[in-house]
């Protein structure tokens, strides 16, 4: 019913776009090389952009499709430097063969709070959700909240795997983003009348909340307290799965 519901030259375009998208999110999450995942990156921004303007005979959807790829390659444009970096060190772009530098270790973390922090929609990074979400279908909103933005979830942790081990500043740096967001989020969301950007808003929340468990693992890790490293991260992931299973039923 919602198929046919759809007007048929949306149809066909609508869920290339969307399947597009499903297979470059698995392989985001399955490269090994840093070309491949910056290629998949891309390709999964440009359909993302491409299924925000489904409905583009809107002004505001237009405007909102645009925001939406300019914060996506100002983000792709740190992780470029991120990669370039990682492989001027390495001489390879192969994940498992990365190397670096511990005084190089925090710029890059740096570089990959801004990259993926973008996708995932840390404050002040997430100026492209409340404007995206309530310019997509529901169905392309839920993928994106539930599934998609946890992409700069993995980014990010895939990055720390890369990186000795990290200074405290960089928990104590993600931990201020996520209480920082978390706030924010909910004060956001309760200012809306618009539903699908109040959601919008309390997915930036929720990020802020699983970046509030990740800073905690780190500063676990920086100041070797295994118990508090695992909570930290064990939480994070535990919210993850969370926050992908009940925003995507709210959109749906």
């Amino acid at each position: 019913y919602m198929l046919a519901s759809y007007p048929s030259s949306k149809t066909g375009p609508s869920w290339f776009f969307f399947n597009l998208l499903a297979a470059t999110m698995l392989l985001v999450v399955s490269a090994r090389n840093g070309l491949l995942f910056l290629v998949a990156w891309e390709v999964m921004s440009l359909a993302s952009f491409f299924l925000v303007l489904t409905d583009h005979e809107h002004d505001s959807v237009r405007r909102a499709g645009w925001v939406y790829l300019a914060a996506m390659h100002l983000g792709t444009a740190s992780l470029l430097v991120l990669f370039l970096l990682l492989g001027r060190e390495s001489g390879t772009l192969d994940f498992d063969r990365f190397l670096c530098q511990p005084g190089l270790a925090g710029a890059l973390f740096v570089l990959a709070i801004a990259g993926f922090g973008t996708k995932a929609g840390f404050i002040p990074l997430h100026v492209w959700l409340p404007e995206a979400h309530p310019a997509a279908p529901s169905h392309v909103s839920a993928v994106m909240s539930g599934v998609m933005i946890k992409t700069g979830i993995y980014g990010l942790l895939r990055t720390i795997t890369f990186l000795p081990q990290l200074p405290a500043w960089c928990g104590w740096m993600l931990l201020s983003v996520g209480v920082v967001s978390g706030i924010l989020g909910v004060l956001f969301a309760l200012a809306q009348h618009d539903l699908k950007r109040l959601l919008a808003y309390h997915s930036v929340e929720n990020i802020g909340i699983i970046a509030l468990g990740l800073g905690v693992g780190l500063l676990g890790l920086a100041y070797h307290i295994p118990v508090m490293a695992f909570l930290g991260l064990a939480g994070a992931m535990l919210h993850v799965l969370n926050h992908a299973l009940f925003k995507s039923l709210l959109f749906l």
